[in-house]
């Protein structure tokens, strides 16, 4: 089930990568049913708060009706920053699975762990699903930015 969750936040994050954004997408699932998508939207929506992680937990709320998102798993391609594991601790998210690690931003053990300090909750965290798929899809696009940067 894990990669099921994870194509479909690689697929999210493919259209980020096409629209010029970094290609980052995330699911939130309850029970088994995707409730939640995002993707990186932060260049065209002007914004530093559009996070794939933080859209997907934003619709994750709206179609539940409520913020403790207690039965969710989150599936996201990029492991998370400090604010996006900030909103997974406030949403009260158990499980937390990433494909590539982020040895510059990562806030679930690439920087720090933010999920190993005393908070009043603490997502159990699982990387390296779909890993090299998804640290293709960003070396990709990086590669593609020099290229062009330098064309």
């Amino acid at each position: 089930m894990d990669e099921k969750y994870m194509r479909e936040a690689l697929r999210l994050a493919e259209i980020s990568g096409e629209e010029g954004e970094v290609p980052v997408g995330a699911v939130a699932v309850w029970d088994g049913r995707i409730v939640g998508r995002g993707r990186n939207r932060r260049e065209l929506a002007k914004n530093a708060l559009c996070h794939a992680e933080l859209e997907a937990i934003n619709e994750a709320c709206t179609v539940l009706g409520g913020w403790r998102l207690w039965k969710c798993e989150l599936y996201v391609t990029l492991e998370p920053c400090p604010m996006c594991a900030g909103a997974i601790i406030n949403a009260r998210i158990p499980r937390v699975y990433y494909g590539a690690r982020d040895p510059k931003g990562g806030a679930c053990g690439g920087v720090v762990n933010l999920f190993s300090l005393p908070f009043n909750h603490r997502a159990e965290v699982v990387g390296g699903i779909l890993e090299d798929e998804a640290a293709l899809l960003l070396s990709s696009f990086f590669a593609r930015l020099r290229r062009e940067k330098k064309g």
